[in-house]
């Protein structure tokens, strides 16, 4: 036992604390408390263990199978294009239902699995390889979103395709629209086509919303306006399993607003009269001897208001050949130079693309021209002779300039010089221009500008040609060293030959056939230039039969005005008028008995032409330009046939036949035809 004053020392539990007398002691109260929070720890911790060993190891493969079976995919619901309507509201373009093959490429398979899938859908779709790898490349920073393999699918290969689904993974089968041309042919150049969205396209219209599946308008008013045409997307759910293979139904989410119909100013009665006219007019020229008439390009405009009546192309295509399946034996005219160019390039729209020397429908600009200027008045006499022959300014022999009639010989004011087409009495004015002092500048040139040549009309279609309207400049830049190394210091130089022959539209003059409607719409409508357009506006239709509501009218630019002096025009007015009645005029003998009268002029412009028969050499492109009625005019009408020889041979029958149907009146039969 300790002794008296000490205490007996008990085991420590604890490490002294020099702030207390004596270390706290475990008491057996202490240790019962400590060990039961042991135990329940203990407890809660084998429950957890025991959880999550049922979780990984016992039900592993059925939480697996449910979150395979559990992935939600937003899907994009197409939305119908819009119909696109003539003027009357008839319907010339609409939608058909159609199957799509879609791809989901995160669900391929890797690695031989992958190259044996894309294989087999190869050759069941009829697509090639490389351009299913390459569609996959171009979505490679967004896999999450499906790849249209091919639209308009055959139901036998949609019927394969599911009898054998599980060897497809990723593949949706899913409906979609196809455009239906109720036109057929026609009016195929303005109307254009749509198709998938190109990886040049989707990179530049993806800031405006586009995606990398959207079908697009790929050429004329499907082009110009598919922002109307095109509707917005919707959207939905759809629940698949790790095959990417639907397990739910599509849940829909958002509606898509379908497109826009679209309303033409075209008339579609007077289109099929203005492509059945150019096949009249170059089946006239092969009657006339012209074998090499392969083509041409035809417009008709309200020359008021500028609205597109008609405007046809030939050789054309049907635009169908675009919708699904593409034949390549079909679209090889479309898509391949050397097989478009041995069927005379039917996709190209040659009222607005094709360029070529205007021949004497240029004249009225050339009397204009030197009316504004004074360097002629409207009845002084010139002389209409059979040649024209001017000093060579670099020496040697004159030039000389014939007329189409070698046999004339007879003064002429301007009116009749007109009518008659006389070569000679416009190679004089082209001279007066040509000897104006340098300080008049290019006043020819200058007011052809201002008369709507050289530049584009506005039209809402594109691509559109701008032609060429010749300059001294512009020679000077394009007859170079490099261009030109044999003759450039000749050929470089503005000679009296370029201001007489512009002065007839010939030589380097290059114009559309809708340039020079558009010329002849300002002769009509008293001097202002109108802007030509092919749409009138975008509309939603009516609800329980209701009018359709007109969500944007396409109202054009105010007529530019020329400046053109009245008495001027009334003049160059009179000189059309003669051409289509006086017994000279160069068509008389197609208008001068129509019961409308009409007032216009014939072309003969000489070309040099490149035929796929391997013959190279000039060949007259047969033209007329004019409007009716004369007093009071509701239409303009140009007509181009190519290589169809005489204007009044081959255009202006084929013109008439448009006024035929425009009037709704048929002209007598006749069969005489002048020259020019």
């Amino acid at each position: 036992m300790a002794s008296t004053g000490q205490r007996a020392r008990l085991p420590r539990f604890l490490p002294p604390d020099p702030r207390v007398e004596e270390p706290y002691l475990l008491t057996p109260k202490m240790a019962l408390r400590v060990a039961i929070l042991g135990g329940l720890a203990l407890v809660v911790f084998g429950v957890l263990f025991l959880r999550l060993w049922s979780l990984q190891i016992l039900s592993s493969s059925h939480y697996l199978a449910a979150a395979q079976n559990n992935q939600l995919r937003t899907v994009e619901i197409e939305a119908p294009r819009g119909p696109i309507l003539d003027r009357q509201g008839r319907v010339l373009v609409t939608n058909v239902a159609g199957t799509a093959i879609d791809l989901w490429p995160v669900d391929l398979p890797r690695g031989t699995g992958r190259d044996t899938e894309l294989r087999n859908l190869s050759a069941i779709l009829h697509v090639p390889l490389k351009q299913i790898e390459a569609k996959i490349r171009a979505q490679r920073s967004d896999p999450l979103t499906p790849v249209t393999l091919k639209r308009g699918v055959h139901e036998d290969q949609v019927a394969y395709i599911y009898e054998h689904q599980s060897q497809f993974r990723g593949v949706r089968i899913r409906q979609t629209f196809l455009r239906y041309y109720n036109s057929q042919a026609l009016l195929a150049q303005v109307l254009g086509y749509d198709g998938q969205i190109s990886p040049q396209q989707y990179k530049r219209l993806r800031p405006q919303g586009y995606t990398a599946n959207d079908t697009i308008g790929q050429a004329g008013v499907e082009s110009s306006y598919d922002r109307y045409l095109r509707g917005q997307p919707g959207q939905g759910e759809l629940r698949v399993d790790a095959l990417g293979r639907p397990q739910s139904a599509l849940q829909l989410k958002a509606q898509a607003q379908p497109g826009l119909a679209v309303r033409l100013t075209i008339d579609i009665a007077l289109q099929r009269t203005a492509e059945r006219a150019l096949k009249y007019g170059i089946a006239l020229a092969h009657k006339n001897g012209k074998w090499a008439a392969d083509g041409g390009g035809a417009v008709a405009l309200d020359p008021n208001t500028g609205e597109v009546l008609a405007m046809a192309s030939n050789p054309t295509f049907k635009p169908s050949v675009y919708v699904g399946r593409l034949d390549p034996e079909k679209v090889a005219p479309l898509l391949d130079s050397r097989t478009a160019a041995k069927a005379n390039y039917p996709g190209l729209n040659r009222a607005i693309q094709g360029v070529y020397p205007a021949g004497s429908t240029f004249k009225p600009v050339t009397a204009l021209a030197a009316l504004q200027e004074h360097l002629i008045s409207p009845y002084q006499s010139l002389p209409c002779t059979g040649t024209f022959s001017v000093p060579n300014q670099f020496g040697g022999p004159p030039q000389i300039f014939k007329n189409w009639d070698p046999g004339i010989n007879q003064a002429m004011t301007l009116p009749v010089a007109l009518g008659y087409s006389c070569d000679t009495y416009f190679y004089r004015v082209g001279y007066e221009f040509f000897g104006l002092p340098s300080d008049r500048g290019h006043p020819l040139q200058a007011w052809a500008s201002r008369l709507g040549f050289g530049g584009p009309t506005g039209v809402d279609l594109s691509p559109e040609a701008n032609g060429l309207l010749p300059t001294p400049e512009w020679r000077e830049a394009t007859y170079t060293k490099q261009t030109d190394p044999c003759c450039w210091h000749v050929d470089r130089v503005w000679k009296p030959g370029d201001s007489i022959q512009l002065a007839i539209g010939q030589k380097d003059l290059l114009v559309t056939p809708l340039q020079m409607a558009r010329f002849y719409a300002a002769l009509a409508n008293g001097g202002r230039l109108v802007t030509p357009h092919v749409v009138e506006d975008v509309e939603e239709p009516g609800a329980n039969g209701a009018p359709p509501v007109v969500e944007r009218r396409f109202d054009p630019p105010p007529a530019q005005p020329t400046g053109v002096d009245p008495s001027a025009l009334q003049v160059v007015r009179d000189g059309l008028f003669m051409g289509t009645h006086a017994s000279f005029g160069t068509s008389s003998g197609v208008f001068g008995a129509y019961k409308v009268p009409v007032c216009g002029k014939t072309g003969t412009a000489e070309k040099v032409v490149s035929l796929p028969s391997g013959y190279t050499g000039e060949q007259d492109q047969s033209w007329w330009v004019g409007y009716a009625p004369c007093d009071k005019p509701k239409i303009a009408v140009a007509v181009l046939i190519e290589n169809g020889g005489h204007g009044g041979d081959a255009a202006a029958p084929a013109a008439l036949k448009i006024f035929e149907q425009y009037f709704g009146v048929k002209a007598p039969a006749t069969s005489s035809h002048l020259s020019d």
